[in-house]
Formats: structure tokens, C-alpha cells, sequence
């Protein structure tokens, strides 16, 4: 099994940042893509960021110039820096891994969730 454990959610004013984090742990034989999502209140989960194992990144145009996803592989961990917040960007953020597990000679895709994140941004 992993777990994903996400932190550094919280309340802030439109025009602030925030840094999310989110680390995995359990069978990791190695995560090949790690991302952000987030879902608003009555809407679907939306991607916010991608990265993979060699850096490469990819944004939802909504967050473009305002928010940086970046990486540690040796701590098998996931950033997430948003500045210049709205309130549009007030939802739930979860984080996301696509990875392989392995137990002795098995191994196995799959894809993990963490438990999510409250961001509010208001005045």
C-alpha cells in the first residue's frame, strides 16, 4: 500500500500564496508522474499541475504564471507554490501519484489520491 499525506492548505486573502506539499510513502518502487488537482464546490475534480520524474511539467491555463509545481524524488514528495490567489481558486486540492508498487519480484501500476486539502481564498 502508499499513502499520499497532503499539508500546508489553509485560509488566505486574494492576492496571497500558499505552498502545498504532499508526500508519499509505502511499496514505491518508483512514481513516474505526480500532480495536483482540485474541485470546487458542485463541480468535477479538475488537474491543476503535472510533473514527472524528469521535470516536466504541465498546467491548467487557469493557473499559468501563478502557480509552480516542483518536485524531490529522493523524498518521493510533491510542491505546489500558488501565488497571487483568487477567490476562484478556493476547492479542495488533492494530490496525485501514478507510480509503481513492487513486493519482491511483483510489480504493479497505480495510481493514488491524498486525503485533500482545504485552500480559501476570500477577504
Amino acid at each position: 500500500q502508499v499513502q499520499l499525506v497532503e499539508s500546508g492548505g489553509g485560509w488566505v486573502q486574494p492576492g496571497g500564496s500558499l505552498r502545498l506539499s504532499c508526500a508519499a510513502s509505502g511499496n514505491i518502487f518508483s512514481i513516474n508522474v505526480m500532480g495536483w488537482y482540485c474541485q470546487a464546490p458542485g463541480k468535477q475534480r479538475e488537474l491543476v499541475a503535472t510533473i514527472t520524474s524528469g521535470g516536466s511539467t504541465n498546467y491548467a491555463d487557469s493557473v499559468k504564471g501563478r502557480f509552480t509545481i516542483s518536485r524531490d524524488n529522493a523524498k518521493n514528495t510533491v510542491y505546489l507554490q500558488m501565488t497571487s490567489l483568487k477567490p476562484e481558486d478556493t476547492a479542495v486540492y488533492y494530490c496525485n501519484a501514478h507510480l509503481i508498487e513492487r513486493w519482491g519480484t511483483h510489480f504493479k501500476v497505480n495510481d493514488y489520491w491524498g486525503q485533500g486539502t482545504q485552500v480559501t481564498v476570500s477577504s
